[in-house]
């Protein structure tokens, strides 16, 4: 039976930096012809709707549909441990029987369903229905690969078979990826014994469910991570996935996005700005928060800086006395920012990250300089890239007492504008990254290959 449209089922992780990035690759299979149902958890699902605007249109050929978490709505999602529990018990029935009430009917079947790589589940419950499946890494290439490495990181004895570090020895996958510290492995990033158990578990699920993915496609293009491709060359890479590779606005934000912002940086002088933004799950001390906001006001330059609710943990008086007043027509403060847009603009100098893949490859493909400020998990392997590989970044140090202090921030902002070799690099690295994707380009490519199978008619399912 020819179907006039194939239709694929796209189920992120739900969490902000998973999300982003699928929707991206959906809306670009959209652009292709290709009918998509995108899962969101019932929570998450809210909070997008919710947050897009009255010119955000979501296209005829996309339905955005929600399951159960398993989680009430005045529970914590930034709890980790207990959303990921949650999602494994609950969310497999539930999807289960939303993929069975769309394919009532023929001209409505499940012909492929791409999952994040961590819900591997979701790659089981195709091959259970005999739907083609792809395995999406949101991530970057080389964080896979540490993954994909466990097997080996345990034979070498620096990892028990639980995932604890056992040999206190910098790790390196291969002689030209980056050394990492092991306490500074994806599930060891994270501070509670019991989410390390959790997540470790998680990625050796993984390890064998994305076998059964017919496509491993990853948010990456091979001039960034040539090495991981090299260790593991069934990651294909298709990014980076960026709304503006559409030209269009980014969808998906668990936040509205507060766009005034775009007005305040046309007033700003060109390379002038400093822009601070450090993702969905960050969160500071009081004091690590004040003397961050003291040292942007130290530096005597323009900054936007992205001031979440719940940056800090000190709801009230959470500022430096008089700070906001100080800093009236050289900084200002925003609840969100449509960043694509912000990091495009051209007064921005530089970018104060928290080195989340998003706003990293974000970042890359605007040809911006970054400080980096990793919070948890890839995101200090990701610096390290920034840092050592790429060599358009600068770390901060942190001083007796785990802060990074005012003069810190000061000094390596100063470095970092004023070393021109810094910039000279990240453009270079700009224009690579954004070939990358153009219809000759390796990720390009390797799309274009993904949308010609989607679309063979051998390859649609009769799910029953």
């Amino acid at each position: 039976m020819n179907h006039p449209h194939p239709h694929v089922l796209a189920i992120p992780y739900p969490a902000q930096g998973h999300v982003l990035p699928l929707m991206e690759l959906a809306l670009c299979l959209v652009r292709q012809g290709i009918r998509v149902t995108f899962v969101n958890s019932e929570f998450d699902h809210k909070r997008v709707t919710k947050s897009l605007s009255q010119e955000d249109n979501v296209p005829a050929m996309m339905q955005l549909v929600s399951i159960p978490d398993g989680l009430e709505s005045w529970e914590d999602r930034n709890d980790l441990s207990k959303l990921t529990l949650s999602v494994y018990q609950v969310m497999p029935a539930n999807l289960e029987c939303l993929i069975k009430s769309i394919t009532q009917s023929d001209s409505d079947k499940i012909t492929c369903i791409i999952a994040d790589e961590t819900m591997g589940w979701a790659l089981e419950i195709a091959k259970k229905m005999r739907i083609k499946a792809v395995a999406f890494w949101p991530a970057s290439a080389s964080l896979l690969a540490q993954i994909f490495s466990i097997p080996k990181l345990i034979d070498d004895g620096i990892i028990s078979s639980t995932g604890t570090v056992l040999k206190n020895q910098m790790v390196k996958l291969s002689p030209t990826m980056p050394e990492m510290k092991p306490e500074h492995l994806l599930w060891t990033c994270f501070s509670d014994l019991t989410l390390q158990n959790i997540a470790f578990d998680t990625l050796l699920k993984s390890n064998t469910t994305v076998k059964l993915a017919d496509w491993l496609i990853c948010n990456t293009s091979c001039e960034l991570e040539a090495a991981a491709f090299t260790l593991f060359p069934q990651i294909l890479p298709v990014g980076p996935l960026l709304a503006s590779n559409r030209l269009g606005k980014s969808v998906g934000s668990f936040w509205p996005e507060d766009s005034d912002c775009l007005a305040w940086l046309d007033k700003q002088p060109m390379q002038s700005v400093i822009y601070v933004a450090f993702g969905s799950f960050a969160v500071f001390d009081p004091t690590q928060f004040r003397e961050l906001a003291l040292g942007l006001e130290l530096i005597n330059r323009p900054f936007l800086w992205v001031v979440r609710q719940d940056l800090t943990t000190e709801t009230e008086n959470a500022y430096p006395e008089g700070f906001k007043d100080r800093i009236q027509g050289c900084g200002l403060l925003a609840g969100w920012a449509p960043q694509q847009q912000v990091l495009s603009h051209p007064s921005v100098a530089c970018f104060l990250s928290h080195c989340g893949w998003n706003s990293t490859i974000e970042g890359l493909s605007s040809g911006v300089r970054f400080l980096c400020w990793p919070y948890f998990a890839d995101q200090f392997l990701n610096e390290k890239y920034t840092c050592d590989v790429w060599k358009i970044g600068l770390g901060f140090e942190r001083d007796a007492n785990g802060i990074i202090a005012r003069e810190e921030i000061k000094n390596k902002i100063e470095q970092l504008l004023t070393v021109g070799e810094y910039k000279k690099r990240a453009l270079k690295l700009k224009t690579k990254v954004i070939n990358s994707v153009t219809k000759d380009g390796s990720s390009g490519k390797n799309f274009n290959n993904l949308v010609q199978w989607i679309k063979a008619e051998k390859n649609y399912s009769c799910s029953g």
